[in-house]
């Protein structure tokens, strides 16, 4: 038999008007919809910032979905992906990187394999 991967499970969910400070190490899928001031960082996961989310500090992390507020760099190692009404103020890198229409980016794009 073998094992499935399970890295589309929700891990964890910081819900709206929750706040964190400090660094958020996590495994699979973690979505955030509150504040965080600090480091986002996971290896093979994939975060999920909401349309309510406020985060200040930067994202390491394989897989970026970004839908809120975040003002620090992000480093995706598989994709970022951008969607209305985000505001990024800060350096983005990843090998493909998707910025829909309605999104405001003040920051440099670098695309590395």
């Amino acid at each position: 038999m073998t094992k499935s991967k399970t890295s589309d499970a929700l891990t964890m969910l910081l819900g709206p008007g929750t706040a964190v400070e400090g660094t958020i190490e996590f495994k699979d899928t973690v979505r955030l919809e509150g504040s965080v001031n600090g480091k986002i960082s996971s290896f093979d996961g994939t975060v999920i910032i909401g349309e309510t989310a406020e985060v200040q500090g930067d994202i390491m992390v394989n897989i970026a979905i970004i839908r809120g507020k975040v003002n620090g760099k992000i480093e995706a190692r598989t994709r970022i992906e951008i969607y209305p009404p985000a505001r990024i103020e800060g350096d983005i890198q990843s090998r493909a990187v998707s910025i829909q229409s309605g999104v405001i980016f003040n920051g440099n794009c670098s695309m590395k394999a």
